[in-house]
């Protein structure tokens, strides 16, 4: 909390919770784009009381966002932990686009259909930079195409970002298949049958 800003009763620290809650379902099912109405009736509060807490929808989802960066540090960490970098990569990109299939407001920031807060465009900063370690590494083993640069990536999630908005009711693995062949897109050619 900061220093001279008072704690909440009860009743509103409650209140608070139920809201992060039902916007991150809310936010989650629906996109950033969800009603802040759902969230406040989902809650069981007023919009009124919504407004109180979170001013701004930047507000209310800079309050859930670490959370969603956290689940996004752990697939980071993981890749960059395995000891086969290619498969590194793999399993980054394999987790960041499971993330982003189950969470649409998750989908639309990574995606950057949606206007990020300064915190939250530092965090994806951090990521983007660990993302670089991670095709780095891939690149050094020689299993990555040498000319696949940070940038493509960015154009990569955006790709794949789109394939999860457009299918995810009608065809929720699309992105799977997706992935997979731009991954035989990106092996160097000399370890194309690795």
């Amino acid at each position: 909390m900061a220093a001279g800003t008072k704690p909440l009763r009860a009743d509103a620290a409650r209140n608070r919770d139920k809201l992060l809650a039902a916007a991150t379902q809310v936010f989650g099912e629906r996109g950033m784009n969800a009603p802040l109405e759902e969230i406040a009736r989902r809650a069981g509060v007023s919009i009124g009381t919504l407004y109180n807490h979170f001013p701004t929808r930047d507000a209310l989802f800079e309050a859930i966002f670490p959370d969603r960066l956290a689940a996004l540090d752990r697939v980071i960490d993981s890749a960059l932990a395995d000891p086969d970098p290619w498969h590194g990569l793999v399993s980054f990109l394999e987790g960041l686009f499971a993330l982003q299939a189950q969470d649409r407001g998750l989908n639309d920031a990574v995606a950057a259909q949606w206007r990020l807060t300064a915190e939250a465009s530092a965090a994806c900063t951090r990521g983007f930079e660990q993302a670089g370690q991670i095709i780095e590494r891939a690149k050094r083993s020689g299993r990555l195409r040498p000319d696949f640069e940070p940038q493509d990536l960015v154009t990569l999630v955006w790709a794949v970002s789109q394939v999860i908005r457009e299918s995810i009711d009608t065809a929720p693995d699309t992105w799977r298949r997706c992935l997979d062949l731009f991954l035989d897109g990106l092996r160097a050619p000399e370890s194309s049958t690795t």
